[in-house]
């Protein structure tokens, strides 16, 4: 299991070339560039990779720390949740104007924070404006980075830098091989804290706080049933934040690190609004992106008014709405009352299991070969596609190979009956599989 990918925020005041740098790194046109101050209100992120090493890049508002707009002060919370939630701050400021009161205040700001902090000086297009730069000293934060975010001059040597402040073990991981880490994750007040909660109150045999590099401060060893598993909490900030979406755009980022390292990620559902929401389907798709095994837990089932079929209808709303998970454990518990929460954890211990499985290439090609004598294979071009071989590559996740005349020829309506053929065939319940198609 990798390391937590460290969350990096480029922090400034407005119009210094955030957005800019952050589309840079990234390598795609995200966030929104435009001269007008305060264009960037809602916080950017996404998954930038350097040198063999994944961060989180964050891209945040301008910082106005003296603005009475109802606007900015919400971009200026942000900002300081920033500082709160990352690893590593890129504090931005324009190499063509000089040191302002609004670097001043952030400055101020950020050694009150004690903070990893780089300190980036932009629109420094040539070695002459990098002269300049040194004027920055002043604001007590080392030596500024000389950097142009719009041509990418020396961006690299930034990212240099960037990643020389990570942990040399950030790739390794503490947990012994027999643990199982397990992702709690899900939109807010669902009930991720009470679910944990509760594991961590009912079995008392180790219960404690797991320090380290690699693991947050949420994390909680818990045995049950002779299995080790870590339990990382997603829910809640280090620091109360008064605007809703801030609490949810960083619980997003929270989960995104958390479903890096987890081994299995369990989706609590709020049975009390109703079903699967949007936002459910969205963190569920995250986590199988991420080749996670995945347990979704309808939470709070004691507030439904049920009968003998309540439970059957609501798994086959859940399945209308996204009928991938007919593959994968939905559970319906109560952390309040402990309804099944121990359940969750025989199903992940199950999963897991799952999950390094390898099948025999003989039981495979014993398995296609009957397939494609009862059914029917796609024709591409004029000619029919023929499968000829498969076997697995590897496990987590299972991953199976395909020889093909055609590879382009197999279209998903066809992966996704080979793939329903193969997990009736040989299992897989709750766990993502790879197809893939290469020519003969």
């Amino acid at each position: 299991m990798k390391g937590t990918p460290p969350i990096v925020s480029i922090v400034g005041r407005p119009n210094v070339g955030k957005s800019t740098l952050f589309n840079r790194i990234i390598g795609k046109r995200d966030a929104i560039v435009d001269p007008t101050e305060g264009v960037t209100r809602d916080r950017k992120y996404g998954e930038a990779t350097w040198s063999g090493h994944n961060f989180i890049l964050i891209d945040t508002g301008g910082y106005d720390a003296r603005s009475e707009d109802v606007i900015l002060a919400s971009v200026k919370e942000q900002a300081e949740i920033a500082l709160d939630e990352s690893d590593l701050i890129l504090f931005m400021v324009d190499a063509s104007t000089g040191i302002t009161v609004g670097d001043d205040d952030l400055a101020r700001l950020m050694h009150k924070k004690s903070k990893k902090v780089l300190l980036v000086a932009n629109k420094a297009d040539n070695e002459k404006s990098e002269l300049s730069v040194f004027e920055f000293l002043k604001l007590g934060l080392g030596e500024p980075l000389a950097i142009s975010a719009e041509s990418g001059r020396r961006t690299g040597d930034l990212l240099d830098a960037v990643i020389s402040h990570f942990p040399s073990n950030l790739a390794e991981t503490e947990k012994s091989e027999d643990e199982i880490s397990i992702a709690v994750v899900g939109v807010p007040n669902s009930g991720k804290s009470s679910f944990v909660n509760k594991l961590l109150e009912e079995e008392r045999q180790i219960v404690t706080d797991i320090p380290g590099t690699t693991r947050d401060s949420a994390d909680s060893l818990l045995i049950y049933n002779d299995q080790s598993f870590s339990l990382i909490d997603t829910a809640g900030l280090r620091k109360k934040a008064k605007v809703k979406e801030n609490i949810e755009f960083y619980s997003t980022v929270r989960a995104r690190r958390a479903m890096a390292r987890s081994d299995v990620v369990t989706v609590i559902i709020d049975a009390a609004r109703g079903g699967l929401q949007n936002q459910d389907v969205n963190v569920i798709i995250e986590a199988l992106e991420k080749n996670k095994c995945l347990v979704c837990a309808v939470n709070k089932w004691d507030l439904i008014e049920k009968d003998t079929h309540t439970q059957k209808h609501w798994l086959a709303d859940i399945h209308e709405i996204l009928p991938l998970l007919e593959y994968y454990p939905v559970l319906f518990i109560s952390a309040l009352t402990g309804q099944r929460v121990f359940k969750v954890l025989d199903v992940a211990t199950e999963i897991y299991t799952e999950s390094q499985k390898r099948i025999k290439t003989r039981d495979l090609n014993d398995w296609l070969k009957k397939l494609v004598q009862i059914t029917s294979l796609p024709s591409y071009r004029g000619k029919f596609v023929k499968l000829s071989f498969v076997n697995q590559t590897q496990s987590v996740p299972p991953t199976f190979v395909f020889f093909t005349n055609e590879p382009e020829g197999i279209k998903d309506n066809y992966k996704r009956f080979l793939e329903a053929s193969l997990r009736a065939a040989f299992g897989f319940f709750g766990v993502p599989i790879s197809l893939t198609f290469k020519l003969k």
